[in-house]
């Protein structure tokens, strides 16, 4: 599914990793000298502020052809159907939704235009929360780069691998695979087939970073070591181009006569980078009850609340199930968390249908929820031998808040108007141990 990837990598999360497309290009022993080397410009790009404690700290050097301070002023584009919290307008709905996949666009649009965003919660301005968008593109971005000053994005592809173009290097991203481009890196989007369509979580808080392992241990989830970064790859090239920029939730743009993506060699802990997630270590139950879903989280950002993330990227990756005496399908509940699932591949394992690759839901907090009457009729009945999961790649954003649905995507023809039906058909099944007769 993911193909062959043309590009080297450099391996583990956050660490201090170096690059250099030029030899001698990376200055050492100082980052800013008074020339740098071969005539670029020393630049820092700092993505938390200079006095954070050193473990969290992003911040890289980059030794570009010219400084990004060169370019011409933005203006106001239209925003298309990308929004930002607060969504005017919107929709706090407590109903449980459920999408079909976009529908295919009657013309060419890049991954920019397609942006669609489905709900979003928190302040953009306030650095706080998530927006939670659809792409469905169908055309490369050609002389055209974007750049997000709002938060970072996670992008989970879902049809069709992306070549990810950024200020420091290259990453090609395939369906299994997930992207993190981090706030304020410029990039652009090639696509490698004649469409491409996935899901992107815009972070407006704290930079996603690896769940404490706790009680797990020293190992498990997502290994540090498997995230891979890009080598350095710069475009050095003189022609009329547009960089859009999503600034305060509005799109501005500028034509610079160049590309901004002219970085030579890079240096820091800020950037880009990618992880497979058939390398995520699953954890789960030897024993019974079925484990919360927090178990499977791969990256996380962090809130001012202990224990309550600004939002959680949840992973559902092929697996053994074993549990004894237990109920294997998520079980009916109620959250003080926002639930937001994607599919990129195969079934949910709470769901006999309706919910598709490419489709999404969302329960927001307290939305009563779990498998459909099909499920639980077979899970209940089921033999309890040792069950792997394969072929299915379910995922969710957890976030804190209530999530507020954009009033297109709550009026789309493309959201199921009878999700509710999911649970219609489930029985009273309770009788009184004293008459064995069902109590009105």
């Amino acid at each position: 599914m993911r193909g062959p990837d043309p590009f080297e990598y450099l391996r583990g999360f956050g660490n201090e990793h170096h690059s250099e497309a030029v030899p001698g290009a990376l200055p050492w022993g100082q980052n800013s000298p008074q020339r740098a080397p071969h005539g670029l410009y020393a630049e820092q790009h700092s993505a938390t502020a200079f006095t954070e404690p050193r473990g969290s700290n992003r911040r890289s050097w980059t030794y570009r052809i010219r400084p990004s301070a060169q370019h011409p002023a933005f203006a106001r584009i239209d925003n298309g159907t990308l929004r930002s919290a607060p969504v005017t307008g919107g929709i706090v709905d407590p109903n449980r939704l459920r999408w079909d996949p976009l529908p295919h666009p009657a013309g060419r649009q890049d991954f920019l235009d397609s942006l669609y965003t489905i709900a979003a919660n928190g302040d953009v301005l306030a650095r706080t929360g998530i927006g939670i968008h659809l792409y469905l593109a169908t055309g490369s971005m050609v002389d055209r780069y974007f750049v997000d000053a709002d938060g970072e994005l996670l992008l989970v592809p879902q049809q069709g691998a992306l070549v990810l173009h950024t200020e420091y290097g290259r990453l090609r991203v395939a369906p299994g695979e997930i992207a993190v481009i981090g706030r304020a890196v410029r990039f652009r989007v090639e696509i490698e087939e004649a469409s491409a369509r996935g899901y992107v979580c815009e972070n407006y808080g704290a930079a996603f970073t690896l769940p404490e392992l706790g009680p797990i241990g020293a190992n498990g989830l997502a290994h540090a070591r498997d995230f891979r970064y890009p080598v350095a790859a710069y475009e050095d090239r003189e022609a009329t181009v547009q960089v859009v920029q999503k600034f305060g939730g509005q799109l501005w743009a500028a034509d610079y006569d160049h590309s901004p993506l002219d970085v030579v060699a890079w240096h820091g802990t800020h950037g880009a980078y990618k992880y497979d997630l058939a390398e995520f270590n699953v954890m789960g139950t030897l024993g019974w009850d079925h484990p919360d879903p927090s178990i499977f989280t791969v990256l996380t950002s962090l809130s001012n609340t202990p224990g309550q993330a600004n939002v959680d990227f949840v992973a559902f990756p092929p697996r053994w199930v074993v549990a004894e005496h237990t109920f294997r399908p998520p079980h009916f509940h109620r959250n003080v968390m926002t639930e937001f699932m994607g599919l990129v591949e195969g079934v949910h394992d709470s769901k006999a249908e309706g919910f598709v690759p490419g489709g999404a839901s969302l329960h927001n907090m307290w939305g009563a929820h779990g498998p459909d009457r099909e499920t639980f009729e077979r899970a209940s009945a089921a033999e309890l031998e040792p069950q792997r999961f394969d072929g299915s790649l379910p995922f969710m954003f957890e976030t804190r808040l209530p999530l507020t649905t954009t009033a297109f995507a709550h009026a789309a023809t493309h959201r199921q108007p009878d999700y509710d039906s999911s649970w219609a058909g489930l029985t009273r099944n309770f009788a009184s141990p004293v008459t064995d007769e069902p109590q009105s």
